[in-house]
């Protein structure tokens, strides 16, 4: 969601903010580069033995990712509306 305007914030603030960006964007590809190691790690037991309830009972539980098996393949979806709302 993008806003147009103003806003009017304090130094001290502003300098937090913008201090603050590349631990978040650390943070972001940190989380990317674990969910691909966790989808090849899933893939693994896929080859391994039948974990489609497991996967089932974990889409049911999560609120922030799905675990979505293809040709033996796992993918990790993350929820979109909940990425919206940090």
């Amino acid at each position: 969601m993008e806003l147009n305007g103003t806003v009017t914030i304090s130094l001290k603030d502003y300098n937090k903010l913008t201090q603050a960006y590349p631990k978040v964007e650390q943070s972001r590809i940190s989380l990317y580069e674990a969910s691909k190691e966790i989808e090849v790690f899933l893939s693994f037991l896929c080859t391994r033995e039948t974990i489609d309830d497991y996967v089932g009972e974990f889409n049911r539980q999560s609120q922030h990712a799905q675990i979505i098996i293809v040709d033996d393949k796992a993918k990790i979806k993350f929820n979109e509306e909940n990425n919206n709302k940090s």
